[in-house]
C-alpha cells in the first residue's frame, strides 16, 4: 500500500528537520599490537646511543691427553667478543582543538587522554616491530635518525643450509643470496632474503632448534607470523590433543599447538603480527634484552594556538647478549 500524500517521515524530517542521532557511547576499538619482546624480554639501562655488551663462547670439545710428568704449556687466552646497538628515538605526536576538548563526545569525555592511549598503543607496536624484524642499526646523523639492529638480523650462519643444523636454515627448496654472514663484532646489517622461497617445515623446525642448542641456547619461544603458524599446528609429530569435557558440554576442537616438545627441550609458539612472513625464529629469550635510555614519557608541548599538543617519546634498542643460541628458518612463502 503506498504512503498517503503528505504524510511527515524520517526520510524528509532526517536530523537535520530535528530528528535525533541514535549514536552508541562507545568505540569499539581495533587494536592490532604485539608487544611480546617489549614486555617479556629482560630489561636493562642504557647510558650512551651506542650501548655495548660483551659475549664469550667456549672453544670446541676435543681431545685433552697429557704425558705424565710433562711440564705445562699455555695457549692464548681468547677475549670476549664485544657488541654493540644504537638506540633508536620512537616518537608519536598529536594536537587537540580547544573546542574538540570540550564539545559532547560519543564514547569518551577527553580526546586527549583517548589519544594518550591510543598513541601509546601504537608507539609500543613501533618498537616491537623494530625489535622483532630485519632492520639495520645504522649510527644516524645530523639529519638521519639513528635506527637499532632487530632481532632477525643479529642472527647469522657461515653458510645456510636445508640439511645441516646451522643458526640459519632454509626452508625446502629456498636458495640462499645475500649477506647471511656471522656477526665477528660489532653491529650487524640486515640480511637480504633467500633468493627463491619455499615452505616452513617440521625438518627444517628441528634443524634450527638444533642448531641453537649445538651453539648452547635453550631456545624456549618460537616467533612466526600467522600462515606459518598454521603450518606449525599441522606438524605430524604433534601429538593428538584431547580435552576432556563434561556430560552437558558441547565437543570442542583444538588445532592449534601452543607447545612444541623437541628433543631439544619444550617451546612456547608465540604468534606475532610483526614477524616477516619470509623468517620462522628459534629464541633463546634469556640471551635478549631491552636497553631503555629514555623510557616511555609523554610530553606536554609549548601551546602556539588553540589547541593542545602532546608528544610520546621513548629511546632505546636491543641487546643481543649472545645470538649464536638462537637460530633461524628463511626463505618461507607464508604470506
Amino acid at each position: 500500500m503506498p504512503t498517503l500524500a503528505g504524510t511527515t517521515s524520517t526520510y524528509s524530517v532526517s536530523s537535520g528537520g530535528g530528528n535525533r542521532e541514535d549514536l552508541e557511547d562507545v568505540i569499539y576499538d581495533l587494536f592490532p599490537d604485539d608487544s611480546w619482546a617489549l614486555t617479556n624480554l629482560d630489561k636493562t639501562k642504557a647510558s650512551a646511543t651506542y650501548h655495548e655488551w660483551l659475549g664469550d663462547q667456549l672453544t670446541a670439545a676435543g681431545s685433552n691427553i697429557n704425558v705424565e710428568g710433562a711440564d705445562a704449556t699455555y695457549s692464548t687466552s681468547v677475549a670476549p667478543a664485544r657488541y654493540g646497538n644504537y638506540t633508536q628515538i620512537f616518537k608519536k605526536t598529536f594536537i587537540i582543538s580547544g573546542t574538540q576538548e570540550v564539545v559532547n563526545k560519543a564514547g569518551r569525555r577527553s580526546e586527549i587522554s583517548r589519544q594518550a592511549v591510543k598513541q601509546m598503543r601504537e608507539l609500543k607496536n613501533d618498537v616491537e616491530y623494530a625489535l622483532v624484524r630485519n632492520q639495520t642499526g645504522t649510527a644516524g646523523a645530523a639529519n638521519t635518525g639513528r635506527s637499532l639492529a632487530s632481532m632477525e638480523g643479529w642472527i647469522g650462519a657461515t653458510s645456510p643450509s636445508n640439511s645441516v643444523a646451522t643458526n640459519v636454515v632454509l626452508a625446502t627448496s629456498a636458495t640462499a643470496v645475500g649477506n647471511w654472514q656471522e656477526t665477528a663484532s660489532g653491529t650487524p646489517t640486515a640480511h637480504t632474503d633467500a633468493g627463491t622461497s619455499g615452505s616452513f617445515t617440521e625438518a627444517s623446525l628441528r634443524l634450527a632448534l638444533q642448531a641453537a642448542w649445538d651453539d648452547g641456547g635453550d631456545p624456549d619461544i618460537i616467533l612466526c607470523n600467522a600462515f606459518n603458524k598454521n603450518l606449525l599446528n599441522d606438524f605430524t609429530s604433534l601429538a593428538t590433543r584431547n580435552v576432556d569435557l563434561g556430560r552437558q558440554q558441547q565437543a570442542s576442537i583444538t588445532g592449534a599447538a601452543d607447545l612444541y616438545v623437541s628433543s631439544f627441550g619444550v617451546h612456547k609458539v608465540v604468534m606475532h603480527r610483526h614477524v616477516r612472513s619470509e623468517t620462522v625464529m628459534t629464541i633463546d629469550s634469556s640471551l635478549w634484552a631491552v636497553a631503555g635510555l629514555r623510557g616511555f614519557s609523554m610530553e606536554k608541548m609549548a601551546k602556539t594556538g588553540d589547541g593542545e599538543k602532546r608528544q610520546l617519546l621513548y629511546e632505546g634498542t636491543l641487546v643481543a647478549r649472545n645470538w649464536r643460541g638462537n637460530a633461524k628458518i628463511v626463505g618461507c612463502s607464508g604470506t
